[in-house]
């Protein structure tokens, strides 16, 4: 890949595996590009994106706690609109690589990647263009032809809310005291979950929110 290394690239990394972020960072340094900081959780991740405001923040999806890396995304775009963000994952479920986009990141990139196109991708997203890998988008256009039928997808924001708690195994009681409503309002909207996933046993729920990458296994 021809790059301009005359242009000074800043990148801040986020993943709870300090060998995986030490292999980013030497194949980043490879094609000239500077990793600024390191960041192994996502409170550290938002902190450290604030302070050195990095050209690219580069997130892994999964950090092994409560927030994820498409939860320091947002936040990050709540509070800078611009920022260039690449996610990095070794999952690569379509719905999962649809959210990332549709929340405004410029890449996905599965981990054993190419290092050619890790740097393609922090070089476009730099630009404000967004980059898409040959398979990757040829999944979100097959993807778009036949329908996404996800979680992410079929429902707002409340329902997914109470969706991914259903699915760690809360009773409506217990989601209803989490979120601070009523019992017939979590009775009423867990059935409509139901019905839109067209699933009904809470193990069947379980095994969707672990493939849409919503809970750990």
């Amino acid at each position: 890949m021809d790059v301009d290394r005359t242009v000074s690239i800043r990148v801040l990394l986020a993943d709870d595996h300090p060998i995986v972020m030490a292999g980013f960072a030497s194949a980043l340094s490879s094609f000239g590009i500077s990793v600024v900081g390191e960041a192994r959780t996502p409170a550290d991740a938002i902190r450290m994106y604030n302070e050195l405001l990095p050209d690219v923040l580069m997130l892994d999806i999964r950090f092994g706690e409560k927030l994820s890396g498409i939860d320091v995304a947002k936040r990050v775009l709540e509070v800078s609109p611009d920022a260039r963000i690449v996610f990095l994952s070794q999952f690569d479920q379509e719905s999962l690589i649809k959210e990332t986009y549709k929340i405004g990141a410029r890449a996905f990139l599965t981990k054993d990647c190419d290092p050619a196109d890790l740097a393609q991708a922090v070089y476009r997203a730099t630009k404000g263009e967004v980059y898409f890998l040959p398979t990757i988008a040829e999944r979100l256009a097959s993807l778009a032809v036949r329908g996404d039928h996800s979680p992410q997808s079929l429902l707002d924001a409340r329902e997914l809310e109470i969706f991914i708690l259903m699915a760690k195994g809360s009773t409506n009681v217990e989601i209803a005291e989490m979120l601070k409503l009523s019992s017939k309002t979590i009775s009423n909207t867990s059935q409509a979950i139901k019905e839109k996933l067209g699933i009904n046993r809470a193990v069947e729920l379980a095994r969707l929110a672990i493939r849409s990458e919503l809970i750990e296994p």
